[in-house]
């Protein structure tokens, strides 16, 4: 009886584990691909839809590197917003698991639009994000790491 109870006690833990490392809510800082450094701080929350928006709360100071305010090269109805504030990811979906796709991701430093999919460490800290043209095996990824 104690062997039992202890089983099902750890399957709940277990389940209950998987259940919180598929939240991708909260707060994430970008590491950049090519160069290794964090460009923001980024606010992802779950829209009514049940979809995930990602917003820019902070622009990381970087060396030799100095912050556009407003996204100049950016289509509308980006044209000439803030930076900060801006919500670059967009229609986001959970797709079973630890995966996500379906979503649009915006660079803000040179206007790009990309497709985007993302998958969730188990440990829910890491959140690679894909972005793309046309084919995934085409595009380029970043880390996101958890904050909060």
């Amino acid at each position: 009886m104690v062997k039992m109870k202890l089983t099902v006690a750890l399957i709940c833990s277990a389940l209950g584990s998987f259940a919180l490392a598929q939240d991708i809510t909260g707060t994430w800082k970008n590491i950049d691909d090519k160069t290794g450094s964090s460009k923001a701080i980024l606010e992802i929350r779950q829209e009514a839809n049940g979809t995930y928006t990602a917003k820019i709360v902070k622009v990381t100071p970087r060396p030799g590197y100095t912050p556009k305010d407003t996204c100049v090269n950016c289509p509308a109805p980006y044209t000439n917003q803030p930076i900060l504030g801006m919500d670059i990811l967009k229609g986001l979906k959970h797709t079973g698991g630890t995966n996500f796709s379906g979503g649009k991701i915006i660079d803000p430093l040179n206007g790009n639009i990309y497709s985007t999919k993302a998958k969730l460490s188990s440990n829910g800290k890491r959140l690679t994000m894909r972005g793309y043209v046309g084919v995934s095996a085409l595009g380029r990824s970043q880390t996101w790491i958890k904050s909060d």
